[in-house]
């Protein structure tokens, strides 16, 4: 069984910052992307980060220059530093691995943690 535990989640003022973690476990043969998404309430998901095994990132336009999306491949923890945090990125936030177990590959989700931006 595969399991994504997220953790880092918590309340900020605006400019502040928040770093997420999120550690895949289980019977896993090797790890392509991991991602980070987020929901706000009334709204859908909505793709935050990506970054492949290769280590290559992409974001979406409303973060880019304030997050950062990080991999340590040893640990199977994908991070996401974000700095500058403003009120609209509030959100719960979802880490997503695409991951192989034996021969199947799988897109595995955690459970999400709040991110809540307020004075």
């Amino acid at each position: 069984q595969v399991q994504l535990v997220e953790s880092g989640g918590g309340l900020v003022q605006p400019g502040g910052s928040l770093r997420l973690s999120c550690r895949a476990s289980g019977n896993i043969f090797s790890i392509n992307h991991m991602g980070w998404y987020r929901q706000a309430p009334g709204e859908q998901r909505e793709l935050v980060a990506r970054i492949t095994s290769g280590g290559r990132t992409n974001y979406a336009d409303s973060v880019k220059g304030r997050f950062t999306i990080s991999r340590d491949n040893v640990k199977s923890t994908v991070y996401l530093q974000m700095n500058s945090l403003k009120p609209e990125d509030t959100a719960v936030y979802c880490c997503n691995a695409n991951l192989q177990v034996g021969v199947t590959l799988y897109d595995s989700w955690g459970q999400g943690t709040q991110v809540t931006v307020s004075s």
